[in-house]
Formats: C-alpha cells, sequence, structure tokens
C-alpha cells in the first residue's frame, strides 16, 4: 500500500510542552499502533495528529534548525508507519517508542548535516587533507555515546536527572517537573544550564 502523505507540523510548542493523552477520548495510541501495522490511514492521521507536536519539539530541542526539525518529524512517522508491528507494548509505552524514534532520527540528521559539512569543509581545504582528517576525526569521536556519557558526568546530579529525562526518556518539560516533584521554571533552568555546559564539554559552538 502507498505511504500515506505526511504533513508539515506547525513549528507552535503546545502550551503544556507536549500532548496528554485523555484516555476517555478515543482510541489508546497503542490501538493506534496496532491498527498502524495493518495501514490503517485513519490511525495513521490520529495518531499523528496526537503526537506530532511532541516529537517535533524534541527535534527542535536537539536540531534547533526548524526546517531539519520539520524534515526529522516527518521521517519518524515515516518510520512508525513502515514499523508499527516492531512496536512492542511489553517493553515500553508508545510515546517511549516513539521519542525514541524522534531522538535517534534527530541525532542521525545531527551527525548527516555534519558529514556534509566536513565533505564541503574537506573539498574546500585539500592542501591540508592531514590536519583535516584529524579535525573529522576528533568530531566524530565527539558525537559518539561514550563522549556524550562523559559530558554529562561533568553536569550536577540535578541537572543530569533533568537532561536524562527529557532526552533520553522523552518527557515533556512538566512531566519531568512532575516525576521530580519540582516546578516546571525550575526544571526549564536545570535543563538549560546543564545543556551550555554539554556544548562546552563538546566544543559546539
Amino acid at each position: 500500500m502507498e505511504t500515506p502523505r505526511v504533513s508539515r507540523v506547525t513549528p507552535v510548542a503546545p502550551a503544556s510542552d507536549g500532548f496528554v493523552a485523555d484516555p476517555g477520548a478515543g482510541p489508546t495510541l497503542t490501538d493506534l499502533l496496532t491498527r498502524i501495522a495493518r495501514q490503517d490511514r485513519t490511525a495513521f492521521a490520529l495518531f499523528y495528529e496526537q503526537t506530532s507536536k511532541r516529537v517535533y519539539g524534541l527535534a527542535r530541542r536537539v536540531l534547533i534548525d526548524p526546517e531539519l526539525s520539520e524534515d526529522a518529524t516527518q521521517e519518524v512517522y515515516l518510520q512508525v508507519w513502515n514499523t508499527a508491528d516492531r512496536f512492542n507494548p511489553a517493553l515500553g509505552s508508545p510515546m517511549a517508542w516513539l521519542m525514541t524514534l524522534a531522538h535517534r532520527r534527530a541525532v542521525d540528521k545531527v551527525r548527516s548535516e555534519q558529514s556534509a559539512s566536513d565533505r564541503e569543509a574537506r573539498y574546500g581545504a585539500a592542501t591540508q587533507t592531514v590536519d583535516h582528517d584529524d579535525v573529522v576525526d576528533t568530531v566524530t569521536q565527539r558525537l559518539e555515546a561514550e563522549t556524550v556519557v562523559r559530558c554529562l558526568d561533568t553536569l550536577t546530579a540535578t541537572q543530569q536527572e533533568s537532561v536524562k529525562l527529557a532526552y533520553y526518556g522523552g518527557l515533556t518539560y512538566r512531566e519531568v517537573a512532575e516525576k521530580l516533584g519540582v516546578a516546571v521554571p525550575t526544571i526549564k533552568s536545570r535543563i538549560r544550564d546543564g545543556l551550555l555546559r554539554l556544548k562546552t564539554c563538546l566544543g559546539v559552538s
């Protein structure tokens, strides 16, 4: 069956920092994924409508650039359409699964953009191949998981906990605040300060 067309996400974050499902409003996300696995376009449209702003929000936090974030969001939902049958409710919630897909897609796009920039720089600096290759290797290494883990260790305990819940747990600011029992502005401050320290550690300008 033809893959459904995915519309552009309106780049405006919802007031609650993400979608909050209403169990009484209709089929659950798990139900929708089950139907999507059977190529149900109506279920796909509902799933997209209920979750896309949250996926876009995560992509935007990682990629910053609005157009790249929209592209990543579209790619995530195409992946949902093609792999919904792989979702296993025994391993986690639909949102956790979806946000994991979104985070991986955003990180892949960061690496893709970095690779493109590296290729352009390599072409423009052909006479400095050895030095540039060293730089490329360094950049690549910094994108590896172990480096991110090391840099996470430079954060305070509260910053690290908040960042992990938001970026690896796929939670919104409000959900992180509720989980940790603190105010939303406090969580936003912790994550903002934590990301600044991560950028410094990773050498990201």
